[in-house]
């Protein structure tokens, strides 16, 4: 492709480079340059791309896209934001693969995963090939394609909507993060609709506060078509504010509402709702418990009116979907007690899920938590309170301690602990060793949560991903406990 139709749309205030050279590929990672490549120079977290760009020469690169003028050695173009300019050109590249699939977004704090499951579910229950990029990984249709981040690189999402459309798919569902947002990686995307969900305090070691961290979200909304907006959260309006896509709005409980819901009916199995829309009411269920789940399932309604499905076509497909992995998952026991993997880890979530676990619990609620190293400290204490509170016993243990001492997480954690509540609070530093006693001290009709974990079957440990699977710890422990008798 000649770099010209590769910068297109980017801005470049100054450049060298000869618009008809021939570019065949793009790197922003001086490693993966090869000879003909164009290598973008991005500013990360920990190190500026600028300081390879004698590298990237060395392997190959044939002009370099940056915001910085030196003397390189090999043809440059100077723009004012290379995170963008790395989006763009990615999309040129490739071909805007993104305008040849409906594109649907979901973001907000917690409900990310399980809602874009859901849209993608109900997509595919009417005849659709659907791409899905998200926490628990991507997918091709039926296809599963890891990935480290909840929404990838620019080119990398660029380059996986190109062999999604490629490959077929006619939609694609994505869980769009505050960082994503925040860094670009969605930079030259238009969504044909976006969801948003809730906002509740996470990310604030990235974002520094609220508002920035609802700014962030807010980007969303300026490049879609369609804005479905839940309406039973604080932050709603803040987002709705000064949107230019048209909108849709969805209530559990308010009937100014475009979508709402009223008959709700919890059970351990799931729940059941009569969902109204227009002049039309039509019965709803979800085989996922809890009150969040319903504000899901209208999510994934709203998601599917936008796209021109009808009520009853939405209904139907949400009552074959079933759970997602990590989220309110039941692990088998063989025993008279329960065991749930959530990936509760921020303090609204480890509420709702505990909450939703409680009624359904005819003995304790056993929670297991801890709060994730080199993040938002101001959580941790927040995290103590409420699930120290809400179940009968806590156990207060690692989650990723990534840098950080795992005493010194747990010591932030501690401070929520109220007085009256802390006979019922054991400290256990070691994830597995946490599990282990929760499982021993289980009794009929118990409930234990292992929460912060969910989907994951690793633990960051300094920089290093340790396997740790909590079924396979769960599985593994109560096999030698049967063993042992």
């Amino acid at each position: 492709m000649k770099l010209k139709d590769i910068i297109k749309d980017i801005r470049i205030l100054e450049s060298n480079a000869d618009p008809e050279m021939d570019i065949l590929g793009i790197a922003y990672d001086s490693r993966k340059i090869q000879p003909g490549y164009l290598f973008v120079a991005v500013s990360g977290f920990q190190t500026d791309g600028h300081k390879f760009i004698a590298t990237a020469a060395e392997h190959g690169a044939c002009a370099v896209l940056c915001t910085q003028k030196g003397d390189w050695g090999i043809p440059y173009l100077i723009t004012d934001n290379s995170r963008l300019a790395l989006a763009v050109a990615g999309r040129n590249f490739y071909h805007d693969p993104a305008c040849e699939m409906k594109l649907v977004g979901v973001t907000g704090t917690n409900g990310k995963t399980t809602t874009t499951h859901l849209i993608k579910h109900m997509l595919e229950h009417y005849g659709h090939k659907v791409g899905l990029v998200g926490t628990n990984g991507n997918m091709i249709g039926s296809r599963h394609i890891h990935t480290e981040y909840t929404t990838p690189e620019s080119l990398d999402l660029q380059k996986l909507f190109r062999e999604m459309a490629d490959e077929g798919c006619t939609a694609a569902v994505m869980e769009v993060s505050s960082h994503s947002l925040a860094l670009d990686r969605v930079g030259g995307l238009q969504f044909d609709t976006a969801v948003y969900s809730n906002l509740t305090q996470d990310h604030l070691d990235f974002h520094g506060t609220m508002e920035a961290y609802a700014e962030a979200k807010k980007k969303l909304f300026e490049v879609s078509k369609v804005g479905c907006f839940n309406m039973d959260d604080p932050w709603a309006a803040f987002m709705k504010d000064g949107a230019a896509c048209s909108m849709l709005t969805y209530s559990a409980a308010d009937p100014s509402c475009d979508l709402w819901a009223d008959a709700l009916d919890f059970k351990s199995s799931g729940v059941t709702f009569t969902a109204h829309y227009r002049d039309e009411a039509v019965p709803a269920r979800l085989a996922i418990p809890g009150m969040f789940s319903v504000h899901n399932a209208l999510a994934c309604i709203s998601a599917g009116l936008s796209l021109g499905l009808k009520l009853d076509e939405c209904c139907a497909a949400l009552s074959t979907a079933e759970g997602v992995r990590g989220r309110v998952e039941s692990v088998p026991t063989g025993s008279d007690y329960s065991i749930i993997i959530d990936y509760a880890h921020t303090p609204d979530a480890l509420e709702n899920v505990i909450k939703t676990l409680k009624p359904v619990t005819s003995g304790r609620l056993i929670a297991v938590f801890g709060c994730g190293g080199d993040r938002d400290r101001t959580k941790r204490p927040k995290m103590g309170r409420i699930g120290t509170d809400l179940a009968d016993i806590s156990v207060i243990t690692s989650d990723n301690p990534r840098t950080e001492e795992p005493e010194a997480i747990i010591a932030d954690i501690l401070p929520g602990v109220r007085e009256e509540r802390k006979d019922t609070v054991v400290v256990i530093t070691d994830r597995i060793s946490a599990i282990h006693w929760a499982i021993d001290h289980a009794q009929s009709g118990d409930c234990v949560l292992l929460a912060g974990k969910g989907h994951e079957d690793y633990q960051i440990i300094g920089r290093t991903k340790i396997h740790l699977d909590e079924r396979e710890v769960v599985a593994d422990y109560l096999k030698g406990k049967v063993e042992k008798c």
